[in-house]
């Protein structure tokens, strides 16, 4: 559960380095905490930053058990994938005997993975420079579940299983063509290889950031 920003800004105490940075209003957003190779180590960072932009959406629940010395334990496993659907995505998981509980952790890890995305148009059959797609081809991997995305002209919407497309929207992305290949039917593994896969549009420099960096 998100508190309002005056909410936050009276009950977050800041813990580490960063977060006072961001409290005391020296760092304005999350793009500035990756430029600068900065780690996110708190949930409130993400709260503060992005406030009511963020959204979660929970795409499995399964029942998992354990066993120790006292006997079979039941928890539930949640996968949750957060953003807001303009750049920034976090995909994480918890577990608890309760499903509340579960779905709190599950939120509180995707805050601290979240990731910036690169988009554009990289689809030589739009060309249109608009950030609707990926701009070129990004491979990711979890387990045995591979997903491959490659740029795709607007219009065409999201060409991806249900799971990947809960992260594509969450990061912003409205077009793509997708391949995967092992077994999709493991949520968790397909979600996160669609999540590091997005992960690798920041991989390496293009030619706009030399541009950029030459303007700035």
């Amino acid at each position: 559960m998100s508190l309002s920003p005056y909410e936050l800004e009276q009950e977050w105490k800041p813990r580490t380095f960063v977060g006072r940075l961001v409290k005391e209003g020296r760092i304005r957003s999350l793009s500035e905490i990756f430029e600068r190779n900065l780690p996110i180590l708190e949930p409130e960072i993400v709260d503060y930053l992005i406030g009511p932009e963020l959204k979660s959406e929970t795409v499995d629940v399964r029942l998992v058990q354990k066993m120790t010395d006292a006997g079979r334990v039941n928890k539930f496993r949640v996968v949750v994938v957060i953003g807001n659907e303009n750049g920034f995505v976090g995909v994480g998981q918890g577990k608890a005997r309760q499903l509340r509980p579960a779905i709190e952790k599950a939120i509180r890890n995707a805050k601290l993975n979240v990731i910036p995305v690169r988009r554009g148009c990289g689809s030589w059959e739009c060309l249109c420079d608009q950030p609707h797609s990926v701009p070129f081809t990004v491979r990711g991997k979890s387990g045995s579940v591979e997903v491959v995305l490659k740029p795709a002209p607007r219009g065409t919407g999201l060409v991806a299983g249900d799971a990947a497309k809960v992260v594509l929207r969450m990061a912003g992305i409205q077009d793509v063509w997708s391949f995967t290949r092992g077994d999709t039917r493991t949520t968790l593994n397909f979600v996160k290889a669609t999540y590091n896969a997005l992960k690798q549009t920041y991989k390496f420099v293009t030619p706009i950031d030399w541009v950029q960096a030459a303007q700035g």
